[in-house]
């Protein structure tokens, strides 16, 4: 039989499950100028010295400065320059302005500061007897600009002065889908960056996975040549890659205390189940001896709520309850080329071929990359559903506690209320039982039990159908799906709900 996800043992409680991008960084790069011997290039074939190269980018560091400032007069808007960067919150800012503006599109705010950018710096090579360009960081005024698009909602430009005028682009997918739907005349209710309520899923979830991505380009062109003018001039344009990604899988339920009847079990439970292996299984990888990046768990409780994160180098997958009434399972992508792609490679030597290779960091990854990272969060959704949550947990206990008979033998059933069987169990969870399994010699002594009594008390738990045996050895153990549950079972929050069953 096979297993029931957490949606369809809940399915009369919950509203209905979206997935769908969350947040969504884009960077903006100019192929020629975007690395230092591209740009010494571009120097000598406009015959520029290249000790010049300070005075070349300066006019254009003027033209954006000019062009921001006729933007936020055009708009009637003052631009506000952010002194402490680490104590100020541009989305609490653009909060309070939208909530006093209104949410129409349009313009919202202009912000600048100084930040650090990439650059380089004029080197001279005695031995070669040549000039050219070395990497360097510097600090340049930026300018953020937040507006919100018809099609994709509330979005932000962030815009360097100096060259190579690296860009930076932000938007929503739920923004994107809520533009879409309303489109289509379909009911909703968005808080933030979540759908409380949405009239019809399916087609919610249908308009997720289609996602245009030449229309994204072309928007994101437009977004450039208004707010970074000087690429008219430079005759460039950007090339767009995926700097980060988050994909969410909101499971809806109908109200608060259906969510929080079970979340608080799923947290504590994967804060002691989820191992290395498994975090690298809901990623689609094998983990294997030579792996060197981190790899862990985190769990964090906020004013939001808590939420329990595991990461794998610049992968992350994290569960919180949103609202209270969501259950998110969300993945976050620093570099989708950890992930593999079925595609076409082209080699040096000019030949081509089909296999699976990194995944492109280019915005076309943006369908492909969706299908990844729903099978991730898919992953992450099953092992949640072997979780026994305390409704399901009690079906189980009542269970365990009733009386199996066989070949005319009787075989009382187990009380966790019993310190004696209670004591068992404690025992029985143990790290080193769980990897090597126990012999009645190990837990003899643990009891003050004789062989007899130990050897008896095996065959009531096999009976039972608690124990396995490993491999071909006689050493038996907790079954994996009766590990979480007496795990659960010895953990405050289950405590707590039996006591207040009696």
């Amino acid at each position: 039989m096979s297993m029931k996800t957490l949606t369809e043992k809940y399915k009369d409680k919950i509203q209905g499950v979206l997935n769908c991008y969350d947040r969504v960084v884009i960077t903006g790069t100019l192929p020629g100028f975007c690395y230092a011997q591209g740009m010494t290039s571009y120097l000598y074939s406009q015959h520029i010295r290249i000790f010049d190269y300070t005075k070349f980018t300066s006019p254009f560091r003027d033209q954006i400065r000019e062009n921001a400032e006729e933007i936020a007069i055009k708009n009637d808007i003052t631009i506000e320059f952010i002194r402490k960067k680490n104590s100020f919150r541009k989305e609490k800012r653009i909060k309070q302005i939208i909530k006093k503006r209104g949410d129409h599109p349009g313009l919202v705010h202009i912000f600048s500061a100084m930040e650090t950018c990439q650059t380089y710096i004029p080197w001279y090579d005695k031995k070669q007897g040549k000039a050219f360009l070395k990497n360097a960081t510097s600090k340049c005024l930026h300018y953020s600009f937040y507006f919100i698009d018809e099609a994709l909602g509330l979005c932000y430009v962030r815009v360097p002065t100096w060259c190579p005028f690296r860009l930076q682009i932000y938007f929503n997918g739920h923004y994107l889908l809520a533009s879409q739907l309303r489109e289509l005349d379909i009911d909703f209710e968005l808080a933030e960056n979540a759908f409380l309520k949405i009239a019809d899923f399916d087609v919610a979830n249908q308009l997720s996975d289609q996602i245009n991505v030449e229309e994204l380009h072309l928007k994101f062109n437009s977004f450039a040549e208004q707010y970074c003018s000087v690429i008219k001039d430079l005759k460039v344009a950007y090339h767009w890659s995926l700097m980060q990604t988050e994909y969410a899988t909101d499971i809806i339920f109908k109200r608060q205390k259906d969510l929080q009847a079970i979340y608080p079990q799923l947290v504590e439970t994967l804060i002691h189940s989820v191992k290395p292996e498994n975090i690298a299984t809901f990623l689609g990888r094998k983990l294997h001896g030579n792996y060197q990046n981190e790899m862990g768990n985190n769990f964090n409780v906020r004013i939001m709520g808590s939420r329990i994160k595991h990461h794998m180098g610049p992968v992350s997958i994290k569960m919180y309850d949103k609202f209270g009434i969501i259950l998110r399972i969300e993945i976050t992508v620093n570099d989708v080329s950890f992930f593999k792609q079925y595609r076409e490679v082209a080699h040096r030597d000019g030949t081509r071929d089909t296999k699976y290779a990194n995944m492109r960091k280019s915005i076309y990854s943006l369908n492909p990359l969706q299908e990844v990272l729903l099978a991730s969060n898919t992953r992450y959704l099953n092992f949640l559903s072997e979780i026994e949550t305390p409704e399901i947990g009690i079906q189980k206990l009542t269970k365990l506690t009733q009386m199996k008979e066989k070949d005319n033998h009787r075989y009382k059933g187990f009380n966790l209320l019993s310190e004696e069987d209670a004591n068992l169990f404690r025992i029985l969870i143990r790290g080193e039982f769980m990897i090597n399994g126990f012999t009645n010699k190990n837990i003899r002594h643990l009891l003050n039990k004789n062989t007899g009594q130990i050897s008896r008390l095996i065959k009531r738990l096999r009976m039972h159908g608690l124990i396995k045996k490993i491999g071909n050895q006689y050493k038996p153990k907790l079954t994996d799906k009766d590990f979480k549950f007496l795990s659960c079972a010895f953990g405050r929050h289950f405590l707590k709900f039996m006591s207040n069953q009696k």
